[in-house]
């Protein structure tokens, strides 16, 4: 058999809504042709030991209905094939062993550089797409166009902190929730925008800079004053873990020395990046005279593998067809993408950023309206708070200061601040 009759699916990265409709549909679209489909468990992690044990044919009877669920039905792993020379030669054999000429990744930016990677690396022999999957959304794609399974994260989040907004405002405090979103801030504001949070903070809104801990801690203890100035005992933070990229290593303890993944991101899970703050808010408004109860809430791992609705299912489902007629009909080294109703493939060169040779992330636009309209809506210390003597007075007096001790603690917090 020629090896551009079998193709193979692999799975890599974290989980997100509609990795099973991708499956279903790519097989469905290739069986059709008389491609013979291969599901490889477990990312690459077999592959890369070049064993090729953990492979099982993929027929329209087995998936037919997968896309109702959330979850991998071929597994997942963060496995790195691009460390290793060895490993990515192990890959590209196991493969070739396999009769497997045509292979879809589905994946984050990461699984994206493999894929590249492997397209390179095999000069023709192999041809990939990728599919771009991650609930971070941040994948270089063209404008407003999202990865999958970011919908359906966004749909569940916002549904969990509508309750604990409910707790909140039932019991007097305050939550701190944490969302995943590794560099960018896309799902953290897509729920608190959604949801009508009290604030979202994300690393976007430091342009690039290095953040302080302290000025995470000031700004949400500013915006439990200003609430507290106003009658309001209770409010909702959403915040971006990707913050914790931002802070140096002697703000947080234990951030130097702590364990890094197969891509070498951080792991945002050894970090309670919720609980550090929440400590540090609870001591910085003690010291104003303020008690308040806060909670800690990380969410991430109730939203991954969550049944995708309907909206993600057919995005994915449609995906996965296009993935499987691109790679069919002779095409390679592309990401899939619809564009306007439309299957578009986007070259992988077309989305590597040339200064670190790996494809580029796509970050929240702080200046545009989208954006501008979310922090409108917050409630946190602005510049014209200062500027309005009434205000600052008021302010001041929730916070127990004279207004020029507030100015001298806070203000340096709207500094920095661009008109909205």
């Amino acid at each position: 058999m020629s090896t551009l009759h079998k193709l193979a699916i692999v799975v890599a990265g974290g989980p997100a809504p509609g990795i099973n409709s991708v499956i279903g549909a790519a097989t469905i679209r290739a069986s059709l042709s008389g491609v013979e489909v291969l599901g490889i468990h477990d990312g690459f992690r077999w592959l890369c030991e070049a064993d090729t044990t953990h492979v099982a044919p993929l027929t329209i009877a087995e998936i037919s209905r997968i896309h109702f669920r959330g979850g991998s039905h071929i597994g997942i792993s963060r496995t790195n094939p691009t460390k290793d020379p060895t490993h990515l030669k192990n890959v590209l054999e196991s493969l070739a062993r396999l009769d497997v000429g045509q292979l879809i990744t589905i994946g984050g930016d990461d699984t994206c550089y493999t894929a590249q990677r492997l397209s390179e690396a095999s000069r023709g022999a192999l041809r990939v797409v990728h599919v771009p999957k991650t609930i971070d959304n941040d994948l270089d794609l063209p404008h407003d166009l999202y990865t999958f399974g970011y919908q359906t994260a966004r749909h569940i989040g916002v549904e969990i902190v509508h309750n604990l907004m409910v707790d909140a405002k039932t019991t007097r405090r305050w939550y701190f929730v944490v969302a995943m979103g590794r560099k960018a801030g896309h799902l953290a504001l897509g729920i608190g925008k959604a949801v009508g949070a009290t604030l979202t903070l994300i690393p976007e809104e430091f342009r690039g800079a290095s953040a302080r801990l302290k000025t995470v801690v000031d700004t949400l203890a500013g915006a439990v004053i200003k609430r507290i100035a106003y009658g309001r005992h209770d409010g909702v933070a959403v915040m971006a873990e990707g913050l914790l990229e931002l802070l140096p290593p002697e703000d947080i303890a234990g951030l130097a020395g702590v364990e890094r993944d197969e891509h070498d991101n951080i792991r945002m899970a050894e970090i309670n990046l919720g609980e550090i703050v929440k400590a540090q808010v609870v001591k910085r408004l003690a010291a104003l005279g303020i008690k308040l109860t806060i909670v800690a809430k990380n969410i991430g791992y109730e939203l991954r593998c969550a049944d995708p609705i309907p909206l993600d299912m057919e995005y994915t489902r449609d995906l996965g067809y296009s993935a499987a007629r691109c790679v069919i009909d002779g095409g390679t080294a592309a990401l899939i993408s619809i564009q306007n109703g439309r299957f578009k493939p986007i070259p992988f060169v077309d989305i590597i950023d040339p200064r670190t040779g790996r494809m580029r992330v796509r970050m929240v636009d702080i200046d545009s309206d989208r954006y501008k309209i979310a922090r409108s809506y917050m409630i946190r210390l602005k510049r014209a708070d200062f500027d309005d003597a009434t205000e600052l007075a008021k302010l001041a007096a929730a916070a127990r200061l004279t207004p020029d001790d507030f100015r001298e603690q806070f203000g340096g917090l709207v500094a920095d601040e661009r008109p909205q």
